[in-house]
């Protein structure tokens, strides 16, 4: 559809009820006809159980056949893969839970925007075109098959192997490098489970690139915005909780890079000290991701709280003046009395108003949001203190912070 096409408001608000970053892909589909969930993103457990299980189990399985489940000639056996136990029985859950928070908290956003009259009439083409471009992308096979395919030549090929492959004898590959001997579990391992579980991953970013480009789409439009709004955001505050949606899917992160530091400080004698630089930059990625996308609205947002001190700036001054003319220059009638007057009152209420626009933010972003989420990617970290100190010792040392 093209921006000049004619649209309905009921046509841009019926597609603004269904949009979902979420609902929608081959994937769904498949889990759709397997019964795995339904058009609500319900039916969470049973999902769970199974996509995990599904990666988890035959490891489990394929090792006791080999052997490989408790040592016997390994360096790293199966049941003390803290990493691999964490990847599937913590991590994968926690990314098809984020999904159902994700959708439930963004569904109603694209009609907010609309029954807020943020979105201007002669927008509504430009919106819908959005809506329906984003629905689009979220439902591409080729996408899906794109990723399917990276997953495979990028993902296991090259990432994993030569960047998070621990390096000595596992329970899936021995003698590991060029002339590594995948065992049965190992197989289903590369070509099964690590697939499945970085498809996930990639699926989620892609996600995020699509809400991402769709709020940059809605940024451009000449949103309806007033100065004096008591969110301080012109009436885009509800953009600012939006990022809390995604609280689920940065523990999930968080979980992960402490499954890949723990295996590395049990089983191969690394210090956590040792990761400070990448648990930061992991940290600091994660919440630009989550709220870069906000400061797309700053330069609107800039824009309306500078003409909002203008123009009521040129009010308040009008109406000072008439005040300060009436009431302390002697041109207030003789049967009018300063009590009670609504005059008083009035002034208040600019001034108030007047504070409003003055404290407007050039962006949907709290401090408090950005404190809540780090401690999400943060929280999952915390165990890894225990591998540099004894319990007891850490508790006290949290007791002296707090108290």
């Amino acid at each position: 559809m093209t921006d000049s096409a004619p649209i309905s408001s009921s046509e841009v608000l019926r597609d603004a009820r269904d949009f979902s970053v979420v609902l929608g892909g081959p994937l769904y589909q498949l889990l759709r006809r397997t019964h795995l969930t339904n058009d609500t993103m319900l039916l969470l457990q049973r999902r769970i159980v199974a996509i995990s299980l599904f990666a988890w189990a035959p490891l489990l399985v394929l090792s006791a056949i080999s052997g490989q489940l408790a040592g016997d000639g390994v360096s790293v056996p199966f049941l003390l893969d803290l990493e691999t136990h964490i990847r599937f029985l913590v991590v994968v859950p926690l990314l098809l839970a984020a999904e159902l928070v994700v959708h439930k908290r963004l569904l109603p956003i694209a009609r907010a925007l609309l029954e807020r009259h943020l979105i201007r009439d002669e927008d509504l083409p430009r919106f819908d075109a959005a809506l329906r471009t984003a629905s689009r992308w979220r439902n591409s096979l080729l996408a899906e098959v794109l990723m399917i395919a990276s997953v495979y030549l990028i993902g296991v090929l090259f990432v994993w192997r030569r960047y998070t492959a621990p390096g000595a004898d596992t329970w899936y590959e021995t003698s590991p490098g060029h002339n590594g001997q995948l065992s049965p579990a190992g197989i289903w391992f590369v070509f099964v489970s690590l697939p499945l579980f970085q498809f996930l991953l990639l699926r989620w970013y892609f996600r995020l690139f699509i809400w991402t480009r769709f709020l940059w789409q809605v940024s451009r439009l000449h949103l309806n915005l007033i100065p004096t709004h008591p969110d301080n955001l012109g009436g885009l505050g509800l953009l600012g909780n939006t990022v809390y949606a995604f609280t689920v899917l940065l523990v999930a992160h968080g979980a992960m890079v402490a499954a890949q530091i723990a295996g590395r400080v049990l089983l191969l004698g690394a210090t956590l000290p040792q990761f400070k630089v990448e648990i930061a930059t992991v940290l600091v990625l994660l919440l630009l991701v989550v709220f870069g996308p906000m400061f797309l609205f700053a330069p609107q947002l800039s824009r309306t709280k500078r003409a909002g001190l203008l123009e009521y700036g040129t009010f308040a001054e009008s109406y000072t003046r008439q005040f300060d003319r009436k009431w302390l220059r002697g041109g207030v009638p003789a049967n009018e009395s300063v009590l009670g007057s609504a005059d008083i009152q009035s002034l208040a209420d600019l001034a108030s108003s007047f504070d409003v626009v003055r404290s407007m933010r050039l962006a949907p972003v709290t401090r408090s949001a950005v404190i809540q989420l780090a401690c999400a990617v943060l929280v999952p970290m915390l165990p890894l203190l225990l591998t540099m100190m004894p319990l007891e010792a850490l508790l006290k040392k949290l007791l002296n912070l707090v108290l």
